[in-house]
């Protein structure tokens, strides 16, 4: 499957829901963002509709993303109902880890792939600071779990300022590599102000490359996260949506004054 700029278009990213437990700086502000009304989120019925439709189409990669995936009721459950649909090669989540002690072993036993955790500090206290109250320990206790699950890869993303690495995240570095564990880092985003870089380590970021669509929290089909298009998968058909995201996919990405990143994943 292919957009008009003959990219392969075979990789789908969900954000299950906009909540999340912790309120990272770069992320959101203090005292919240507006959170999307509770019968305006995305159905587990639909995402299953929807991937199912765009295996179909050539989609055979599905991320799970959120907000933080694992605070959706019922997240299990979804990731097995995926996991039985034929043609998904790839089914992964992105978490902060911090529930993860909890729900890797049963993740794994639902059929989920691997995980990518985000991670920008191992100290204690400035995990603190820069989550508003994370504690960094329920994230290595995730991190072990995850292991024991099998669920590998297992990628830390570490978001920095600028194009090279902090302090901090040559500390990350080194726990991975001490950890057996990969590692990216990721500079930091901006969408209203359309500041982005390819993720060292990844392919995120690179326009030119880019296999990617996007189901928001609110059921609406991106085609880039640096855009303000989207169609609504209620108003117009998982279908018409989906051709609409497919064939209106910008060569590059801009600015997206639309969205923030805990209801489009990131």
């Amino acid at each position: 499957m292919l957009d008009k700029f003959s990219r392969k278009i075979n990789y789908l990213r969900i954000s299950v829901t906009d909540r999340c437990n912790l309120r990272c700086r770069y992320c959101m502000p203090e005292e919240g963002v507006c959170s999307i009304p509770h019968k305006e989120i995305i159905r587990f019925e639909e995402i299953v509709e929807v991937v199912r439709f765009t295996i179909d189409k050539g989609i055979d990669k599905i991320r799970l993303t959120g907000g933080e995936p694992l605070v959706r009721k019922g997240i299990v459950n979804l990731v097995k109902e995926l996991a039985l649909l034929k043609g998904i090669k790839d089914l992964a989540m992105t978490t902060n880890g911090i529930l993860l002690n909890e729900f890797a072993e049963p993740l794994a036993q639902a059929g989920l792939h691997r995980i990518n955790i985000s991670m920008d500090t191992i100290d204690p206290e400035k995990f603190r600071y820069l989550t508003r109250g994370g504690d960094i320990n329920k994230v290595f206790e995730g991190i072990k779990a995850a292991q024991k699950a099998g669920l590998s890869p297992l990628k830390i993303n570490c978001v920095v300022e600028g194009n090279s690495m902090t302090k901090d995240a040559e500390a990350v570095f080194n726990y991975c590599k001490s950890n057996g564990l990969e590692f990216r880092y990721i500079s930091q985003m901006n969408l209203s102000e359309g500041i982005f870089q390819v993720v060292h380590g990844g392919t995120g970021g690179d326009c030119q490359h880019c296999n990617r669509l996007r189901l928001t929290s609110n059921g609406k089909f991106k085609p880039c996260l640096f855009s303000d298009l989207e169609y609504d998968i209620r108003e117009l058909g998982i279908e018409n949506a989906f051709e609409k995201a497919l064939n209106g996919k910008p060569e590059k990405g801009t600015k997206n004054h639309n969205n923030c990143f805990n209801n489009i994943g990131g």
